[in-house]
């Protein structure tokens, strides 16, 4: 599953080149992401976050959500 805090994180800084005007939205457009680094929107306007996290007993304790 994606972490939830990085995902907030990640929509945050999207809908802020949203609004600012960064970007439109358009596939292949690039923005800035902030810790997660630069990002790419895909088709129909999504941006993957990047790879899942897993959760097990080494790093459940590590979120409080």
């Amino acid at each position: 599953m994606w972490n939830p805090e990085e995902l907030w994180y990640l929509a945050s800084y999207a809908a802020a080149a949203l609004v600012s005007g960064q970007i439109t939205g358009k596939e292949g457009e690039k923005f800035n992401a902030g810790k997660l680094g630069q990002r790419t929107i895909g088709k129909d306007g999504v941006v993957i976050l990047g790879p899942l996290t897993v959760f097990d007993k080494s790093n459940i304790d590590k979120f409080s959500f």
